[in-house]
């Protein structure tokens, strides 16, 4: 190494950090401003639907625009209810979802319903036996 002696930081002086945090905090209070007043912005479409949630006169605030509640009714409209044809890749999938064939449950070609044959019976008996026999304690 150089052979300088390693030097010792000086110990934190609280009152000169304290001083500091003084002259940060009147320097954002300079810039800072108060607003107070508040306005809609008026190149925003805002439809206010809902009234006071505490009002008693929220009926009389004036009558419903039929057109515009027929409005929103469709835009809240599921796609299929919308449009004849799907609008995008994804809605593809699953936009016919009407079966091709009506499903015939007594059709054996498409259903295969669980049957019991006798192999079935016995290996059904053999593990009910060797579940009861592995329960069972052993002696030593």
């Amino acid at each position: 190494m150089t052979g300088k002696p390693p030097v010792e930081k000086e110990p934190v002086d609280m009152v000169h950090q304290n001083a500091i945090r003084v002259e940060a905090i009147k320097k954002e209070l300079r810039t800072q401003k108060l607003y107070t007043s508040f306005n809609i912005n008026p190149h925003t479409k805002f439809h206010s639907l809902a009234g006071k949630p505490n009002s008693r006169f929220s009926d009389l605030d004036g009558k419903e625009d039929k057109q515009f509640i027929k409005l929103i009714g469709q835009k809240l409209l599921e796609p299929r209810k919308k449009y004849t044809y799907p609008q995008t890749e994804s809605q593809e999938i699953g936009w016919m979802s009407t079966p091709l064939i009506s499903s015939d449950r007594s059709d054996r070609r498409l259903n295969f319903h669980r049957h019991c044959d006798e192999i079935t019976k016995f290996m059904d008996l053999y593990w009910r036996q060797k579940e009861q026999s592995d329960e069972k304690p052993r002696k030593s």
